[in-house]
């Protein structure tokens, strides 16, 4: 029975996941009916899809605080209930101002509600074979979301109402919620260690000035006063925390934890995953509609495959952790990623669906072998830190996200302007170009996966060596 309860509480979790994760990008194919219906200008319709992800990743490290220092299940249920109710307040909104603070405080849930999903997991189950597949089911939810996310958000747009892509949070919302008092433990409590106010205040303003800074750079210039602030903001914050942390007698963030070679290194890794995964969405999107004429539904559509191909990765993923060792799983899956991103880098005006096809579920199969990086990142820290550990690896995989968005837009533009011909051809010289970087920066996490996970031993190998009882 406690066996069966674990991996209802497994549902549950993913089940949170899945809503942030869904949030994330549902919106962005229902934006043009959102603008129709609220008569909404450019700036509302960029802050509708921007105050999610900026109040979410200024957020991240203060929900992984609370989580360890309130406990897991209460944070993750405190989130969830900020979440639903955000959502529908959102999908009832009927003015721009009323939706973008909706969207905002839907981003303290999901902050809330993320670290303390992936930290539950390590407790739910301490058997390390067990928690791999976890982990595993975990990650392929998220990537499941990345599928339905655009689809859901083009279809609902079209044939029902752009309010349903928040409000059918609300009945898994409360089904999730009901299933979380039922099977996660009641005793999953936290520590009796302060919130460390300082520390939580220095990193949220430094993260949400970075987030900001990356955000608006593109739209209002890198060099203006009000990005070229928002950088110097985000840089002073951080100098801050890091001096509260160092002399605080019960720091926020243990930095020592950064020492941990598997734990810095995994986090890297997972950055520059986050590299490509969010460069590549965002700009191939871009790229079947505006040159190869997708509608939005069938942009986010074409997607459904890599992400569907993803997610089964993710399941399998556990197992070769298990033979191979994470290292090598994490190193081969941003291996095959890299090709996958320099195989469609090479297609331009004249190119078909089908000819992508094969590299979008090659992509799809190097994306979920990464889901091991959770679990070993999660899992090289005490519980009472497991919080802020899956803060920072969220916060890895969005920054580097947005660093991704960022980069490949500036290297796109920049290529394109010095191309010359039409304005097509130009795009198609910076986008093929911009996805030849995205490429080498996604292999360069080979090694650093081999050199960071070297010492995290396969579980067969350890189960192998472990002294074996004889009957008599």
């Amino acid at each position: 029975m406690e066996k069966n309860r674990r991996w209802w509480a497994l549902v549950a979790v993913a089940l949170g996941t899945f809503m942030t994760y869904l949030d994330n990008n549902v919106v962005n194919v229902a934006l043009p009916s959102i603008q129709r219906d609220l008569q909404l200008s450019i700036s509302g319709l960029e802050w509708i899809a921007s105050a999610y992800v900026l109040v979410f990743a200024g957020l991240l490290l203060a929900g992984g605080r609370i989580a360890d220092v309130l406990g897991t299940r209460t944070a993750f249920l405190g989130g969830l209930a900020i979440f639903t109710l955000a959502s529908v307040g959102a999908g009832l909104a009927q003015s721009q101002e009323m939706l973008i603070g909706a969207r905002a405080v839907q981003g303290v849930g999901a902050a809330l509600l993320t670290p303390a999903s992936l930290a539950l997991l390590p407790r739910l189950f301490p058997d390390p074979r067990e928690r791999g597949t976890a982990v595993g089911i975990w990650g392929a939810v998220g990537a499941l979301a990345l599928a339905v996310g655009p689809f859901t958000g083009g279809w609902l747009s079209q044939h029902a109402s752009w309010g349903w892509i928040f409000l059918i949070n609300a009945p898994i919302g409360v089904a999730t919620a009901i299933l979380t008092l039922i099977s996660v433990p009641a005793s999953m409590r936290g520590t009796a260690r302060g919130l460390d106010l300082p520390g939580v205040l220095t990193s949220s303003v430094a993260l949400f000035a970075l987030t900001y800074a990356l955000i608006e750079g593109e739209s209002r210039g890198w060099t203006s006063g009000v990005i070229l602030t928002s950088f110097a903001v985000a840089a002073l914050s951080a100098i801050a925390f890091v001096v509260i942390e160092l002399r605080s007698k019960n720091p926020m963030m243990d930095l020592n934890m950064l020492r941990q070679r598997v734990f810095s290194g995994g986090l890297l890794a997972m950055g520059l995953w986050a590299f490509g995964v969010f460069g590549i969405y965002f700009y191939t999107a871009i790229y079947l509609q505006n040159v190869l004429g997708f509608s939005p539904t069938e942009a986010g559509s074409a997607f459904v495959p890599m992400a569907l191909v993803m997610a089964v990765s993710a399941t399998l993923a556990p197992r070769l952790e298990a033979r191979f060792g994470a290292g090598r799983t994490v190193a081969l899956g941003l291996a095959i990623m890299a090709i996958a991103i320099f195989g469609i880098s090479g297609y331009g005006e004249g190119t078909t669906y089908t000819d992508l096809l094969p590299w979008f579920v090659f992509y799809g199969v190097g994306g979920g072998m990464l889901v091991p990086l959770n679990n070993v990142i999660v899992s090289a820290l005490p519980a009472e830190r497991a919080g802020v550990g899956s803060g920072m690896l969220n916060v890895s995989r969005e920054v580097f996200g947005l660093l991704g968005i960022t980069i490949l837009g500036a290297i796109l533009s920049n290529r394109a302007n010095a191309a010359s011909g039409t304005e097509l051809h130009r795009y198609l010289a910076g986008y093929q170009f911009s996805l030849v970087v995205a490429a080498v920066l996604v292999a360069v996490g080979v090694p650093v996966a081999l050199w960071s996970l070297r010492s995290v031993r396969p579980v067969e190998a350890v189960e192998a060596e472990a002294p074996q009882l004889e009957l008599v």
